[in-house]
């Protein structure tokens, strides 16, 4: 599993690196987390609103930041 915070590193995106990580040890699950910071990769991805939460390839949070809970169910699919 890839999981991809994109974020300029602005208080949000900190936040929603540090709720990435706290799901995945509650959830006991191993995943390769990676901070995009890059402003003309963020673009380019098409991604408009900081931060952004991407798991495997799919768009699962823009603009804002998702609670640990949240990010349990996404990365379990919803179990």
């Amino acid at each position: 599993m890839k999981i991809e915070v994109l974020g300029t590193g602005c208080a949000k995106c900190k936040r929603l690196e540090e709720n990435v990580r706290k799901a995945l040890k509650e959830a006991k699950i191993k995943a390769d987390v990676v901070k995009v910071e890059d402003l003309q990769e963020i673009i380019d991805r098409g991604i408009m609103f900081t931060p952004a939460l991407i798991i495997d390839g799919d768009e699962k949070a823009v603009g804002r930041v998702p609670s640990v809970e949240e990010i349990k169910k996404m990365i379990t699919g919803g179990k």
